[in-house]
């Protein structure tokens, strides 16, 4: 009996390994990092396409060149999304006369949350003051390759992509990454 524990024991062992792997492999084809779903990119920032941009005039990504910019894919029906929304809040307040610009693209889930008015009226009642895209076609959310709300892109001032966090936490490590780009130096 001792045996036949032991054997599947370490079958049972051997099959967690083998499903961990698996599922890191899986994760990271997919894109999302195991370390806090937060990683380092690199290549040039895709433009923000919209016809709609409230609290904002449309940016070209070659008008925001020396700032850092911080583009966040939300939906005003989403928990998680309402959740980061004060430090996203706060960032902007902290850091928007050190050279951070906001970007919030509103990619809609459900129905209610495609119609312009319903957002814009969201915005207005929790007080949001930077720039929001409507994207209810998903244009940008394709662009960038996202996938899930909300996810953070940061944008260093030369337009590259250097920053994904995907979902809430690690706020003090986005924070400090942003404060790390508004350090670096540009021409």
């Amino acid at each position: 009996m001792d045996s036949l524990f032991t054997d599947y024991k370490l079958r049972f062992s051997s099959a967690r390994i083998t499903l961990t792997r698996g599922l890191l492999l899986a994760a990271c084809l997919a894109g999302i990092s195991p370390a806090g779903n937060a990683e380092i990119l690199s290549g040039p920032a895709p433009e923000i396409i919209s016809d709609t941009w409230l609290n904002s005039t449309p940016k070209k990504m070659s008008e925001l060149q020396g700032k850092v910019v911080l583009v966040e894919f939300w939906t005003f029906g989403c928990w998680n999304c309402q959740s980061v929304e004060p430090y996203i809040k706060q960032w902007h307040t902290r850091y928007h006369d050190k050279g951070l610009a906001v970007i919030s693209v509103h990619a809609p889930e459900f129905d209610r949350e495609r119609r312009v008015d319903n957002v814009r009226s969201y915005v207005a009642k929790m007080g949001i003051h930077y720039a929001v895209v409507i994207d209810n076609d998903f244009t940008n959310w394709n662009h960038y390759h996202n996938r899930y709300w909300p996810t953070l892109y940061l944008i260093d001032k030369r337009g590259m992509l250097r920053h994904r966090k995907i979902g809430e936490g690690d706020y003090s490590g986005t924070e400090r990454k942003i404060q790390e780009l508004l350090q670096e130096t540009w021409p």
